[in-house]
């Protein structure tokens, strides 16, 4: 079955086994520590970057600050294709990923690039989709959302920050096919480098509604400007979150967890693959993690490592079976 599928591929909601710690990292210290977020600012990638490095100065883990660098474009592409061809053996350097990465990574969209090109080094937590429209909207509930798209798939569009055919993009569909809408593909989809651009069109007025993850809504649920209409999660989510129903329960079987962690470039030392491996455990297992886990409706997912390396590769191969069965690629 279809959401059976999606389960498997999003992983974060059956396979919560905690990971070895990695061996600690001796002889390296960044000296100017930088985390790249392939997407414009308020997306979840620059909100994995930010919190991640806050958490990190604040824990002593890395001298100073870590740098943040936006680099949009390609769905995360243009960052993936930066760190594999310029920037293979720094160390100083680390990526936000997600599902949204491995997704694009399972449907070839990163031209010449594959998941073994980089390192990877660690998960922080596990993001739940959530589906919602403009604080103004007169759409109540997803019910009606859906019934209006099902009337007509050019009535709604939705915006996401991942490309077309991406996670966002496909967090959508399921829930089309889940309505009842036979051809999915008549669906509307505007992707946008980011989801906090996303919500900025939103919020415009350019798009009916959106498509992202819990962490990157938090800043427009907390306005007010964001109205949430369901979360793709199997039970309510804890925190600010709390309020909001689940796509389940008003009878759309969709779950939708988005894996947040980093990777690092292929050529990379291994003391300093040791020393971000060693850093994220540290990060993810501290007092202040779980506090902004919980804020931020972020669910635990604890993989470093090599552990973590097979998970990515796991998620890869299930996202490419779902691409297929949906009919985005061959």
């Amino acid at each position: 079955m279809l959401t059976s599928r999606l389960r498997v591929c999003a992983l974060a909601a059956a396979m919560l086994l905690p990971a070895a710690a990695p061996a600690a990292a001796q002889d390296f210290t960044p000296s100017n520590p930088e985390c790249i977020a392939p997407a414009a600012a308020g997306g979840g990638w620059d909100f994995t970057c930010r919190q991640v490095g806050k958490a990190m100065q604040d824990l002593k883990l890395i001298p100073g600050t870590l740098q943040v660098t936006n680099l949009a474009g390609g769905g995360g592409g243009v960052a993936y294709a930066e760190v594999v061809n310029k920037r293979n053996d720094s160390n100083d350097v680390i990526v936000a990923a997600s599902t949204a990465t491995s997704t694009r990574l399972a449907q070839g969209a990163y031209p010449g690039n594959t998941m073994d090109q980089v390192r990877w080094l660690g998960a922080v937590g596990a993001d739940y989709g959530v589906i919602g429209v403009a604080k103004d909207s007169p759409i109540k509930d997803l019910k009606e959302l859906m019934e209006k798209v099902k009337a007509d798939p050019t009535s709604v569009s939705f915006a996401g920050g991942s490309a077309v055919g991406g996670w966002d993009h496909l967090k959508v569909l399921l829930l089309a096919k889940k309505a009842g809408i036979d051809d999915v593909r008549k669906v509307k989809y505007v992707a946008f480098d980011g989801g906090g651009e996303a919500m900025t069109q939103l919020l415009g007025g350019s798009v009916q509604a959106f498509t992202g993850d819990a962490s990157e809504a938090k800043g427009f649920v907390d306005s007010g400007d964001l109205k949430v209409l369901a979360v793709l999660a199997p039970e309510k989510l804890p925190g600010d979150f709390s309020s909001f129903p689940t796509a389940k329960e008003q009878g759309f079987d969709v779950t939708g967890a988005n894996w947040r962690g980093f990777y690092g470039p292929g050529g990379m030392s291994e003391a300093s693959y040791d020393f971000w491996v060693d850093a994220l455990q540290k990060t993810y297992q501290s007092d202040e993690w779980k506090t902004i886990m919980e804020q931020n409706g972020l669910a635990p997912l604890d993989y470093s490592g090599e552990e973590f390396q097979k998970f990515v590769a796991a998620s890869v191969a299930e996202i490419e079976g779902l691409s297929k069965e949906i009919g985005l690629i061959q």
